[in-house]
């Protein structure tokens, strides 16, 4: 189950991209299935298993012509799980080259459709 989603930045690439947050609540969860959709010149990110509204920004004009012109965004997803990635007080190095641990994140990107309210 998602717990928490943060849009940390919006920039427009060949398309719309929306960098994203995903915080979920177990490492076994996976039920994670956005809708994009645009009120306005609110961009929100909502949750296609029960509708619910995840997280929203307002786009400026150049945004939204993107959006506009490509029907479709890019969202570029980091999920972290709660408990095993906040923040790592010791640090625990590799002896063999002397780098410290970091621990595993999983990235998805993917480009879907905007639907206009």
């Amino acid at each position: 189950m998602v717990d928490t989603v943060e849009i940390s930045r919006v920039n427009i690439r060949d398309s719309l991209s929306v960098d994203v947050s995903v915080w979920m609540e177990h490492p076994d969860d996976m039920d994670f299935r956005p809708a994009l959709s645009i009120s306005g010149t609110t961009f929100t990110i909502s949750s296609l298993s029960n509708g619910s509204p995840l997280a929203s920004v307002d786009l400026d004009e150049t945004q939204m012509e993107a959006v506009v012109r490509d029907q479709a965004a890019e969202l570029r997803v980091k999920f972290h799980v709660q408990g095993m990635h906040g923040r790592l007080k010791d640090i625990h190095p590799i002896i063999a080259d002397g780098k410290a641990k970091k621990l595993a994140t999983a990235n998805w990107k993917t480009t879907l459709d905007v639907t206009f309210e």
